[in-house]
C-alpha cells in the first residue's frame, strides 16, 4: 500500500504572487505563536472539570462535529453508522468501525476549510506525516487513540500544550454549571467560563416552555407567571452565570428582529405565549422584545451580548426526530438587520456602555447592512465570518466587504466557536493567516504602512478580541 505524503506547506493560504507571499509571511511570524482566546465556543465544560482521557479517535473527532456529519450525511451515511446516538438513548459503539467509514469518504472534504483543520488536528497535534484513507485508517485510528490515554492530551494538557489562554463554553439558562463549579474550585475558573444562552427561557416555538418557565421559578426563588417576576428571575439567572465567570450572553434567534413595547403590551404579549401553542407571529415579538430586555440587562451588569441570527434549525424534520440537534441540519436564510434591530438601536444604541456583537449568516448583508451599522453606533461590533462562512475564502470576502466601511476597530476579532477541541487551534491558524494574507496586499498595494500591517496582525489576533469581550490580561494558571 502506497501512503500518500501529508505535509503542511508552511505558506499555506498565502498569496501566490512573491512579494505578497513575502509580506504575509513575516507578518504571521510575529503572532502566529501568540496565545488563543477562544470567547465563543460549544466545548463540553465536562471535558475539563473531569479531565478525563477520550476515549477513542471516532468519539473525540467524528461523533461531536457537526460540519462531518453533514457532508457524509449528504454523500449517503448514516448516522448510526458513525455513533451518533439517537434520541432514544441507542448507539452503536463500533467506534473503530465509524472512523474507518469516515476515513473512506474523507476525500469529500477536498477544498473544504474542514480538511484544512483535520490536515492540521493529522499533522500538528498527533504528528502524522501520511494522509488518512481507507487503507490508512486502522493505523491512524490506533495511533491516535493511544495518544489519547497518555496524560499529554488529556483536555486540560490539550489547552496548554496550545496555549489556550481564554476558552468560553456555552450553557443554557436553566443549566446549574457543575462542571464550571468544579473548574472554578480547581482553579482553572478564570481561564474557562461559561456564556449565558437563554434561549430556553425565551423562545415560546420551544415546546414545553410552561415547564422550563417553572424550573427557572424554582432556580430564582421568583415567580415567573408575571412578566415583572419573569424579568426578575433572568437577572437572578444572569447574576449567578457572571458569578461562575460569565462574560457575555448568547442569543441564537431565528431573526435579528429587536422590539420596544410598553410594559402594558409586554404584560399582555407573555401572558399570550405562555398558552398553548402561542401564534408564530406572538413566538416572534416575544424574541424580539426580550433581546432589547436582554441589552437593558447588560447596561446592567455588565455582560457582553452577542446575536447570532439567520439559521433555519433543524430543516430535516426526520433526522431531528431520530437524532436531535446539532447534526448539520441547519441551513442559512436571509437576514435583515438595518429595519429588524432599530427598535433596540433606537432605546440603547448610543450607549457605549453596551456591546453587542453581531453575526450573520447572511454575506449579503456585509457591506449594505453590517459595516454601516458598526461602523456608526458606538455599541456594535461585528462578529468574524461565522459557521459556514470560517473559510479561507468567507474570512477574505469579510475583510473586501466590511473594512472599508466599518474599519478594523469595529470589528471583534476571531472566534471559532466550534465543538471539536482538537481544531481550535487550527481554526484560529487559519484566522490568522487569512487576516496576514489581507494586511499583506493592503502593504503591497501602498494602502497601509508596513509598522500599521504589523501592528494590526497583533490587533486582530489579540487585542480587539479581548477588548470586544471586555477580557483582563492574562489569567492566572497561564505559563
Amino acid at each position: 500500500m502506497t501512503k500518500r505524503p501529508l505535509n503542511l506547506d508552511p505558506d499555506r493560504f498565502f498569496p501566490p504572487e512573491d512579494r505578497v507571499r513575502t509580506i504575509a509571511r513575516e507578518l504571521y511570524a510575529t503572532v502566529s505563536d501568540l496565545p488563543i482566546i477562544s470567547p465563543h465556543g460549544h466545548t463540553d465544560p465536562a471535558w475539563f472539570a473531569s479531565n478525563a482521557p477520550f476515549s477513542d479517535a471516532a468519539s473525540l473527532l467524528v461523533v461531536p462535529d457537526h460540519y462531518v456529519l453533514r457532508m457524509l450525511y449528504s454523500q449517503g451515511v448514516r448516522l448510526e453508522d458513525l455513533c451518533v446516538p439517537r434520541r432514544d438513548g441507542t448507539t452503536s459503539t463500533d467506534t473503530r468501525a465509524a472512523w474507518r467509514l469516515f476515513a473512506k469518504h474523507f476525500h469529500l472534504f477536498r477544498g473544504t476549510p474542514t480538511r484544512a483543520w483535520f490536515d492540521h488536528v493529522f499533522s500538528e497535534v498527533f504528528g502524522f506525516d501520511y494522509q488518512l484513507d481507507a487503507g490508512t485508517a486502522d493505523a491512524y485510528y490506533d495511533t491516535i487513540t493511544e495518544a489519547l490515554a497518555t496524560p499529554a492530551y488529556r483536555p486540560r494538557a490539550i489547552l496548554d500544550r496550545f496555549k489556550v489562554e481564554f476558552l468560553a463554553t456555552t450553557e443554557g439558562a436553566l443549566d446549574p454549571l457543575d462542571h464550571h463549579g468544579t473548574l472554578n474550585a480547581d482553579g482553572w475558573g478564570d481561564r474557562i467560563v461559561t456564556t449565558f444562552r437563554p434561549d430556553d427561557v425565551l423562545d415560546p416555538a420551544r415546546v414545553g416552555l410552561a415547564e422550563r418557565l417553572d424550573r427557572l421559578a424554582v432556580l430564582t426563588g421568583e415567580r415567573t407567571d408575571t412578566w415583572e417576576g419573569y424579568l426578575r428571575a433572568l437577572r437572578v439567572r444572569r447574576a449567578f452565570f457572571k458569578v461562575m465567570g460569565a462574560k457575555a450572553t448568547d442569543h441564537g434567534h431565528p431573526t435579528a428582529r429587536t422590539a420596544n413595547l410598553s410594559v402594558t403590551e409586554c404584560r399582555a404579549l407573555f401572558d399570550r405565549v405562555r398558552l398553548p401553542s402561542p401564534s408564530p407571529e406572538d413566538c416572534e415579538l416575544f424574541r424580539a422584545q426580550m433581546l432589547t430586555e436582554m441589552a437593558g440587562m447588560s447596561l446592567d451588569d455588565g455582560l457582553v451580548m452577542q446575536l447570532h441570527p439567520g439559521s433555519f434549525r433543524n430543516h430535516n424534520p426526520a433526522l431531528f426526530a431520530q437524532f436531535g440537534t446539532d447534526k448539520g441540519a441547519d441551513i442559512p436564510v436571509a437576514t435583515n438587520y438595518v429595519d429588524a434591530l432599530k427598535p433596540l438601536l433606537d432605546k440603547h444604541g448610543n450607549n457605549a456602555d453596551l456591546t453587542l456583537i453581531v453575526f450573520t449568516l447572511d454575506e449579503t448583508t456585509y457591506a449594505r447592512e453590517l459595516a454601516p451599522l458598526t461602523g456608526h453606533y458606538p455599541c456594535l461590533r461585528l462578529g468574524p465570518p461565522w459557521w459556514f462562512h470560517d473559510s479561507p475564502e468567507g474570512m477574505m470576502r469579510f475583510r473586501q466587504q466590511v473594512t472599508e466601511t466599518a474599519g478594523f476597530y469595529n470589528t471583534a476579532g476571531f472566534n471559532d466557536d466550534t465543538r471539536a477541541l482538537l481544531s481550535i487551534p487550527a481554526r484560529h491558524d487559519l484566522a490568522r493567516r487569512m487576516d496576514c494574507r489581507y494586511l499583506a496586499g493592503l502593504v503591497a498595494e501602498g494602502r497601509l504602512d508596513a509598522d500599521e500591517a504589523f501592528d494590526l496582525a497583533f490587533e486582530l489576533t489579540d487585542r480587539l478580541v479581548r477588548d470586544a469581550y471586555k477580557l483582563d490580561s492574562r489569567p492566572t494558571g497561564m505559563d
